[in-house]
């Protein structure tokens, strides 16, 4: 008779999840037994890590991934990570293992007292089977729920004597839908508005890329004759940086928002929310006049808006109906944004300066994964993305994100035979949080380099006290870490880039190695203004 392991089995292999992640622990082993050889396990050190490399990998397939949770603090290491999915809005599907039933009642070590509710409110969905015949099947409705939109992390706690349980009827494989279309009535109210107005704007978010939506984001931005701009603090490129339409990223504080929108009388936000907020400056959310449609796939995101009319519906699907609506205009196509002046000269160099030099040396179809908040600016402003699915960060402010996600992202890359390059900026303080990751990656053996601009502090910090009036924060700088030590210990290749002309060789042997390579820089120790 089969088993629930079995059963389980057979049901991952029929829905694609045959990439596990994870780091194994006690309560997991009863799952992980006999690991069937067509499944791969990727082993992470620690348990956010394995989350962050899940959410890489589900973001660069476009699928699912499984990532596999010791019991309750295992869930607690993974739940950085976790609210990151969430923001990110990755279907993942997060299993933890749960203590044995029968001692349940008297909570014996490592049994998760409220799992259900341990990873609650960044899950769509969170269940411990009453039964274990049922673990199949919850699966089954885990995986329905995490792809479909808006799309999200999932998590099922699972007794460890279940396994060898026998198992009841397997569940039946449904196809789920995972797109739907907007209401054609209220888009056409929407093509009416914009047919109407004087001065339309675009803004778009990272559900244009998850949709796959680039050409219409660009056909629909032309027949308008309007300026793009990418949401506040995107996740995701949206839209190709060195088209003359777009017009970088817009500020994530009220009052300069409104401003940078000021002169428009429509604004047009597709895949985003209205908006990404921080820190506090208030003002009016919009320019006087302006009038804000959006179109989101996320009834939750709508509703919290404080501005707007709604329209729900998958961005692609919006963007592709909504050109098919409006005829063209006779307003002059805007002109491209100047390109920033060089920069200056110093020793250390500028962040600037380092990423100027990053993008003169950019590999042709470069995925780049970033986390280094005090230097994003600079990033955004020197490399600028240009192709889809090539530029990925967390959605929720928390760091220890980036460096796993690279490792995720670049494994992706392999799997699916694509062999993009994927390139990582992590900053010195960042890349201390999910550092584990750096063992995973070297034993994969991807072909992976971080670059670290080290400038010894959380600059980040130091610009959210000058900006909030707090001085005297303690802990801001970060002396004594080594971060060639560091790399050699998890076994990859590391150098320093010093000076800067250095950095297009490096990056090429990088690219070129058979593990991941380390290259931290040298920065000045400026500190960037927030806004």
């Amino acid at each position: 008779m089969a088993t629930v392991r079995d059963t389980t089995y057979n049901l991952l292999r029929d829905l694609g999840l045959t990439t596990v992640f994870g780091n194994p622990g006690s309560t997991e082993e009863p799952f992980l037994r006999n690991f069937p050889a067509d499944f791969q396990y990727v082993h992470a050190l620690q348990e956010a890590a394995a989350v962050g490399m899940a959410d890489g990998y589900a973001q660069a397939t476009g699928k699912p991934a499984h990532v596999n949770l010791h019991t309750a603090p295992g869930t607690g290491n993974g739940m950085g990570n976790l609210v990151t999915a969430w923001h990110n809005k990755t279907p993942l599907i997060v299993t933890a293992g749960q203590q044995n039933r029968e001692m349940l009642l008297i909570e014996p070590r490592l049994a998760s007292r409220q799992a259900v509710e341990l990873a609650q409110p960044y899950v769509k969905w969170s269940h411990e089977p009453v039964r274990a015949q049922d673990i199949p099947a919850a699966l089954m409705r885990a995986y329905a729920t995490a792809v479909q939109p808006p799309t999200g992390p999932v998590y099922l706690s699972l007794p460890m004597d279940d396994w060898d349980r026998p198992a009841g009827r397997p569940p039946q494989v449904r196809g789920v839908a995972t797109r739907y279309a907007p209401d054609p009535v209220r888009l056409r109210d929407f093509a009416a508005v914009l047919a109407a107005s004087r001065s339309p704007v675009l803004v778009l978010g990272a559900a244009v890329d998850r949709a796959d939506a680039w050409p219409a984001a660009v056909a629909l931005a032309e027949r308008l004759a309007a300026p793009v701009w990418s949401s506040p603090a995107p996740e995701r490129a949206v839209f190709p940086e060195d088209h003359p339409h777009f017009r970088g990223v817009l500020p994530f504080a009220i009052e300069p928002l409104a401003e940078a929108l000021r002169g428009h009388d429509t604004v047009l936000v597709v895949g985003a929310p209205v908006f990404r907020y921080y820190p506090h400056v208030p003002g009016d959310y919009l320019p006087a006049e302006a009038r804000l449609l959006h179109v989101t796939d996320d009834p939750d995101e709508s509703a919290r808006a404080p501005v707007g009319e709604s329209l729900l519906g998958d961005a692609g699907l919006a963007l592709t109906g909504l050109l098919d609506l409006l005829p063209a205009t006779d307003r002059p196509a805007p002109t491209a944004r100047p390109e920033p002046e060089p920069p200056a000269e110093s020793s250390p160099p500028s962040a600037d300066a380092l990423f100027a030099a990053l993008a003169r040396r950019w590999p042709t179809d470069g995925v780049l994964v970033q986390e280094s908040p005090s230097n994003l600016s600079a990033l955004r402003r020197r490399l600028r993305v240009s192709r889809p699915g090539s530029y990925f960060t967390m959605a929720s402010g928390g760091l220890g994100f980036g460096l796993p996600a690279a490792v995720g992202i670049a494994l992706a890359e392999r799997d699916t035979g694509r062999g993009r390059p994927v390139v990582a900026v992590i900053g010195d303080g960042s890349f201390h949080y999910s550092v584990q990751a750096l063992w995973t990656a070297a034993r994969l053996r991807l072909p992976l380099p971080v670059v670290v601009p080290v400038n010894h502090q959380y600059a980040i910090l130091k610009a959210f006290a000058e900006f909030k009036h707090t001085p005297g924060v303690p802990a801001l700088d970060l002396p004594g870490l080594d971060v060639i030590a560091v790399a050699h210990g998890y076994g990859c290749a590391a150098e320093v880039v010093d000076p800067l002309d250095r950095l297009g060789d490096a990056l090429g042997t990088a690219l070129a190695a058979d593990r991941p390579t380390v290259l931290p820089v040298p920065i000045s120790t400026e500190v960037p203004r927030i806004l």
